[in-house]
């Protein structure tokens, strides 16, 4: 057994959507740093550009290019196809982490914020990866499958609505998405698996996380009682796209620090003290 093979992705080409930020930023690194040409797409160019440049710096054996890319909607999906099919012959890790957010208390929650978070995080995630799978399937194998990581969240998973109803909906299909498309390309030599994640600093969580102090409260909340860091996805990204996790398909990921296993008090604790 090689020990490095079960994470290096020497050789290895990944596109990693809403790269220029938050987790889709520390997702890039990890792979970068383990060999892998990464393909950072993104809304804003300029961000990209900036990561991508970052990321080379770091003398890593791996490279990054940043460009533009937009999954809100189908018009930008092909258009991001076909820059992907412009740079690369070979796909063999797609993550699919672009995604946007929504909140307003219940009673105020608006119509048209479903819409908006479902298109972005439901439809467009699966429209790309239906639209890259011949790229995929092409890049696999049965020793080596492709692999595809989508990321839902820790709210998709436990009754957490906290103002944002659409975005607690939209990751909770994520995670079925990731089951069915997991069962249907399995046979294609695709595994398709997804990350939960709980608080991370990103912008999107930017109003609880702007500081140490917001952070250390946030993490207080959290039963390993800290927020997550940037190795906690990285480490994550590498164990799913090595060779070590080429026998695992349809995985939700707890990058929560246990909050999916948070649950009430014993209900007999007050009686036996």
């Amino acid at each position: 057994m090689d020990i490095n093979s079960l994470f290096g992705l020497e050789g290895k080409t990944a596109l990693v959507t809403g790269g220029a930020t938050g987790i889709g930023r520390m997702a890039a690194e990890g792979l970068v740093r383990a060999g892998a040409t990464v393909l950072l797409a993104s809304r804003k160019e300029g961000a990209c550009a900036a990561v991508a440049e970052e990321l080379n710096a770091l003398g890593a054996s791996g490279k990054a290019i940043g460009f533009v890319g937009d999954v809100g909607s189908e018009a930008g999906i092909d258009a991001l196809v076909a820059e992907v099919s412009s740079r690369t012959d070979s796909l063999h890790i797609l993550m699919n982490n672009a995604g946007i957010t929504w909140g307003a208390p219940l009673g105020q929650f608006p119509h048209h914020a479903w819409e908006k978070v479902m298109n972005v995080n439901v439809a467009g995630m699966f429209d790309l990866t239906q639209k890259l799978l011949p790229m995929l399937v092409a890049s696999s194998s049965a020793d080596d499958p492709a692999r595809v990581v989508n990321v839902g969240s820790v709210m998709g998973e436990r009754e957490m609505g906290d103002g944002a109803y659409s975005y607690s909906m939209s990751k909770a299909a994520v995670h079925h998405m990731t089951r069915i498309l997991g069962k249907e390309l399995a046979g294609h030599h695709v595994t398709v698996n997804a990350l939960a994640p709980g608080p991370f600093v990103s912008r999107m969580t930017a109003f609880a996380t702007h500081d140490e102090d917001m952070r250390s409260k946030v993490g207080d909340d959290v039963p390993l009682k800290r927020v997550g860091r940037d190795e906690d996805i990285a480490g994550c990204m590498l164990f799913l796209c090595g060779q070590g996790g080429s026998y695992i398909t349809g995985a939700i990921i707890p990058v929560s620090g246990g909050i999916n296993v948070m649950s009430g008090p014993n209900i007999f604790e007050q009686a036996l003290h």
